[in-house]
């Protein structure tokens, strides 16, 4: 009878996981995950093709997480709006998650961002079902929201402002009201939630 596979891909996708919420992508190495998980580092090559798949793997959870979990709180039943507050609360319960995701850079991945836009248009599509706008239109609508709501975590998180809840809803409902008026966006195709490589000029 075949050995029961003790350490298998969940589970070091959990450790994993746990790791970048805590210390950030760039702390995934195979030693770091076996010492955390207490094994060795054979069950991670019998599991990944290598470690670039494994932490492609952990921010496929990460997305997975944000837009099944973290972003479906309810605060004032207008699904955009409360995807933003979720997120802003995340911001501040997964301090060390979202500073590497946003902050420092760590965690910019195309999976995460491509799960962000793709998660604000369905909010924006719920939240205004009779709207006739392009894709490009919305794309655009999402990334000048996202934009906002990031830069109003990272003003919180790093405590550099205060804001109440009402004073957050004002100002991401006129940034939406802005970006549905304007085309201020839109017209810069390349614009990217995680554009790291390349500095603005």
């Amino acid at each position: 009878m075949a050995r029961k596979k003790e350490i298998g891909k969940s589970k070091i996708l959990n450790i994993a996981y746990k790791m970048v919420v805590k210390d950030g992508v760039e702390s995934l190495t195979a030693r770091s995950i076996a010492k955390a998980g207490h094994f060795s580092t054979q069950p991670l090559y019998l599991e990944f093709d290598s470690m670039d798949d494994l932490r492609q793997e952990v921010l496929r959870k990460i997305a997975d997480n944000l837009k099944n979990k973290i972003l479906q709180k309810s605060y004032i039943a207008e699904p955009l709006i409360d995807m933003d507050l979720s997120y802003i609360d995340f911001a501040q319960e997964q301090e060390n998650l979202f500073k590497a995701m946003f902050v420092e850079g760590k965690c910019g991945n195309e999976i995460i961002a491509d799960t962000l836009i793709d998660f604000g248009t369905e909010k924006f599509k719920e939240q205004y079902p009779d709207s006739k706008y392009s894709a490009e239109k919305i794309r655009s609508i999402i990334i000048a929201n996202w934009i906002t709501t990031c830069g109003i975590a990272s003003l919180i998180v790093n405590k550099i402002a205060t804001f109440s809840q009402t004073q957050i809803i004002n100002v991401l409902k006129a940034q939406i009201n802005d970006a549905i008026l304007n085309d201020w966006l839109s017209k810069k195709s390349n614009v990217s939630l995680f554009k790291t490589e390349e500095k603005y000029r």
